[in-house]
């Protein structure tokens, strides 16, 4: 998986954290830096601990199911893309108010970064280096994350739906590209 390939899905797994940022930061009168941190250290922990710990989930079963495994992350990030996407028609507001504390952060960032436990185990079907592809996640959806807080301060929630449409294309057109792959339709 090239350096490009880590990017674009750290991307578009950072973008329902960022949709969530963006309605953390339209609830504070104020932005200070605490604010920021706080949003970017726990999206961002929680979406590098997650593919991680799915990345080793991964490994202890990939002798048992490596004959399909180009198929399983397909289905898994396609799965997951189309899911986004739908969240992205949703007419559902989610409640967000101005509290940073560990109580409210701490769902927020396990919901938010469940995706990234399911592409951490396709990770472990991929000839990719997890240490860099992990660290690269953490700090994309940290910085994203710290952006949209203060793009939800500026601009509001209006960005939400396109936030996640655009990460769920991203991760369904990476799962068919490594089914394609492997099929040898493509190569890149």
């Amino acid at each position: 998986m090239s350096i490009i390939e880590q990017l674009g899905m750290a991307i578009a797994l950072a973008m329902d954290a960022f949709a969530v940022a963006i309605c953390k930061g339209l609830t504070v009168k104020k932005i200070k830096p605490r604010h920021l941190l706080i949003t970017g250290l726990y999206f961002g922990g929680f979406q590098a601990l997650m593919p991680l710990i799915g990345y080793f989930l991964g490994v202890n079963f990939r002798q048992y199911i490596e004959s399909v495994d180009h198929w399983i992350a397909f289905a898994l990030l396609g799965i997951i893309g189309a899911n986004m996407i739908r969240e992205s028609f949703s007419k559902d507001e989610e409640n967000h108010t101005d509290d940073f504390s560990f109580k409210s952060m701490l769902p927020l960032a396990v919901a938010t970064s469940i995706d990234a436990l399911a592409v951490g185990v396709t990770l472990a079907f991929l000839k990719v280096n997890v240490v860099s592809s992990v660290s690269l996640i953490g700090v994309i959806t940290f910085m994203i994350s710290a952006a949209g807080v203060l793009l939800g301060r500026t601009v509001g929630c209006k960005f939400k739906s396109k936030a996640e449409f655009f990460g769920g294309a991203i991760l369904i057109l990476m799962g068919l590209k490594i089914l394609l792959e492997h099929s040898g339709i493509i190569s890149f």
